[in-house]
């Protein structure tokens, strides 16, 4: 399988009066073609940032101080304005959060999606507008040529969140990536979303990184995960290896958070602590606060590189073990 996408030591950063926030701070990852990716993680681990970084557009205070991003032959970090500009949407598309907020309010959906396809298509409007109209049929829309005539406060959540998936996928791009899909909508919802993402994945043979912190969309999609803590990936596999024998102990912690359809009654584990400030971290695992598991090394020695402990699982642990109880 070829690696559409490959990420290596990638770090970015966020400046803050006299702080440095190590948003990401060292991830390697490949996506690849046709699969899905999914990175989880509790909300400030980073997660949000790979994916601005990916597509240069952090804020004016945010930055990216080192590493590759190669696609197609070309590093993503170290492209101009322009040349990103002819990726982002064409090759390279983005689904954002919040569907209300990622429209621009003063513009009819049918101009939204038009401007993509004008944008990087030579076609005339009349073929754009077929386009338009077609990618909003895709997504189940009902009635396209009233929502293409419509304004985003018009629409629902779930439907300007088909609107935002109809803009990002009408040009049929070779990556899409995903960030929290579906965390505003209702369970049913978010069925459908996720449906028709994998249906267009297999039906056009794209790569999706899809970026959750809900585990269980995760496991009803994904190929592989990875698991961001603090701005570093601590575990990389298989879904089935992930979520069968979790390596790592904030892995496991994750797991057993999640609520099961086979064990309506367990009680939940909350993981004790919070998140870390990620402009004040040293140089040792930044788990070692909220870890049941930890040892001496993790508190003395640097923060353990992402080694292979199983075939194509990885951890970043001194004490790898795996977790029946998840």
């Amino acid at each position: 399988m070829d690696a559409v996408l490959e990420i290596s030591d990638l770090r970015a950063y966020y400046h803050e009066r006299d702080r440095t926030v190590k948003a990401v701070d060292g991830v390697d990852l490949a996506l690849t073609t046709g699969r899905v990716l999914c990175i989880v993680g509790e909300s400030g681990c980073g997660k949000t940032t790979l994916a601005l970084a990916l597509l240069g557009l952090l804020p004016q205070n945010g930055r990216v101080a080192s590493g590759r991003a190669l696609f197609e032959d070309r590093d993503l970090l170290t492209l101009s304005g322009n040349d990103l500009r002819t990726v982002r949407g064409r090759r390279i598309s983005m689904i954002f959060q919040d569907p209300v907020s990622g429209l621009n309010p003063v513009l009819a959906i049918g101009a939204q999606v038009g401007e993509i396809i004008r944008t990087h298509l030579s076609v005339s409007k009349q073929d754009a507008r077929r386009m338009t109209l077609q990618a909003l049929r895709a997504q189940g829309l009902p009635e396209p040529e009233r929502i293409a005539s419509a304004y985003p406060f018009q629409l629902s959540g779930g439907m300007c969140q088909r609107v935002m998936i109809a803009i990002a996928t009408v040009l049929e791009p070779a990556v899409i990536i995903a960030d929290e899909p579906t965390s505003s909508l209702d369970v049913t919802m978010q069925a459908a979303i996720l449906h028709e993402l994998d249906d267009l994945r297999r039906r056009t043979g794209m790569a999706l990184l899809l970026i959750t912190h809900d585990l269980g969309v995760v496991a009803g999609i994904a190929d592989e995960v990875a698991v961001m803590y603090a701005g570093r990936i601590v575990e990389y596999g298989s879904t089935a290896d992930v979520y069968g024998r979790p390596q790592h102990p904030y892995t496991a912690a994750l797991m057993a958070a999640r609520p099961r359809l086979d064990e309506p009654d367990r009680r939940l584990t909350q993981i004790r602590g919070a998140a870390p400030d990620l402009a004040t971290l040293t140089g040792e695992c930044a788990f070692v606060p909220r870890c049941p598991k930890a040892l001496n090394q993790c508190r003395s020695d640097p923060w353990p590189e992402l080694q292979e402990r199983a075939p194509s699982h990885s951890t970043a642990c001194y004490n790898p073990v795996y977790y029946a109880e998840a």
